[in-house]
């Protein structure tokens, strides 16, 4: 019999849209300082306007999966991606916070429209059995590689245009993702007795089950430490690393301020990611995707304690990204093909979407709770802790989950 191939026009279309998705999604940190400076606004204001982007991430997630799963899988991306645009260009003419604020929920419902709920989920269902984990891997992989161009190209963009203006030309870039729609024709691969079942069936036999209940608390720890790292970090390194050496080699490649190391540490945890997250995705075909993903939460608990607790340098900046990045969205392949393996694939993008809104709540506190804390307290350590005992409390979460597949029972 004929092997499955891993690589499907599906699979090529889906990494395409999540890359493009990613790399303005991950560049919002690196207008901090811009748009604080132009409006003389205190961090929290902006922060907030970007905690509320997450926010409407999660909650459109369940939204899109659902769409997408009832009237199809391109016309919910194309409805995300149209949201996506005009709320980064309407977003360019906002002047006032509250109009941040309302803005950012168009583009925090274009995020999910274009992101990994519905991605994922028809990757997933266009994978044979025995791909689809690693095949979850390198479309996750893929959004780690927008990320890598992201931060960089708003940061040198910024130094020829105003916001406003990059604003603009990163809404044409997620219209752009659309030219990748015609390759997403996924097969249906779900069971008879997954088909026959209603989308109120399978959510109310989950939404019963402790271990999703589990998974669905142990992704918060992920959106609060992912989230507020992409919104923060630029900034935080700006402000409380070491000074970058004139003469070093950081220098001798263009890297000479702390703000372009910062925005340079965004690139490297999403290229160390590209890594991490296809190594995740062959891992989880061959072992306990729970086991790994407490490994992996653990992982992140120690690397951002050791962090906080030495001097920051140019040197443990980059150290740490590195760690963080082989870590970063190692959990997101893991936790959708534990979706998957224990609910099926029918239903898959829905309910992932659920889970992922755990994962946007702490996205927002994350991103809000960095910005008030700053202000309190004229720096980012409190809530860097914060962020270190909710890690620890996803390793541990994740344990008790059963991790074996619920049997589908037809109506």
């Amino acid at each position: 019999m004929t092997k499955a191939p891993l690589l499907t026009p599906v699979l090529i279309g889906g990494a395409i849209i999540l890359m493009l998705n990613f790399s303005v999604r991950a560049s919002f940190g690196v207008f901090q300082i811009p748009i604080a400076t132009e409006f003389g606004w205190p961090r929290a204001e902006f922060s907030l306007a970007i905690a509320i982007q997450n926010l409407a991430w999660g909650i459109g997630q369940p939204i899109f999966g659902a769409l997408a799963e009832r009237f199809g899988d391109r016309r919910a991306i194309i409805v995300g991606a149209l949201m996506y645009a005009a709320g980064l260009v309407l977003s360019a003419f906002a002047t006032a916070p509250w109009q941040h604020d309302l803005l950012e929920i168009a583009v925090g419902f274009g995020i999910a429209g274009t992101g990994f709920g519905v991605i994922l989920a028809v990757v997933g269902r266009a994978s044979s059995d025995e791909n689809r984990s690693l095949a979850l891997g390198i479309a996750t992989a893929a959004g780690s590689a927008g990320q890598v161009i992201g931060a960089p190209m708003a940061e040198a963009l910024l130094a020829y245009f105003t916001w406003q203006s990059v604003f603009m030309i990163f809404a044409v870039v997620i219209l752009a993702s659309l030219f990748a729609l015609p390759m997403l024709r996924a097969p249906q691969r779900a069971t008879r007795a997954e088909l026959e079942e209603s989308m109120g069936t399978v959510l109310k036999r989950a939404f019963k089950d402790p271990s999703y209940t589990l998974i669905f608390l142990g992704f918060f720890s992920c959106g609060y430490q992912l989230a507020f790292i992409t919104a923060h970090f630029p900034a935080m390194v700006t402000e409380m690393c070491g000074a970058v050496d004139p003469t070093g080699m950081l220098a001798a490649i263009g890297i000479e301020t702390q703000s372009a190391l910062g925005a340079i540490a965004i690139s490297v945890i999403g290229l160390a990611n590209i890594a991490g997250s296809i190594y995740a995705g062959w891992a989880g075909k061959r072992w306990s995707k729970k086991k790994l993903l407490a490994l992996i939460y653990l992982g992140r608990t120690i690397a951002a304690a050791a962090f906080i607790l030495v001097p920051m340098t140019p040197a443990t900046v980059l150290i740490f990204s590195l760690v963080m990045g082989a870590l970063w969205l190692a959990t997101v392949p893991l936790t959708s093909g534990l979706v998957a393996y224990i609910y099926g694939l029918r239903y898959m993008g829905t309910l992932y979407g659920f889970v992922f809104l755990s994962h946007q709540i702490g996205a927002f506190l994350g991103v809000w709770l960095g910005g008030k804390l700053y202000d309190i307290y004229g720096d980012y350590t409190m809530v860097w802790w914060v962020g270190v005992g909710v890690g620890a409390f996803s390793a541990i979460v994740h344990l008790p989950v059963r991790e074996r597949p619920m049997q589908a029972q037809p109506a």
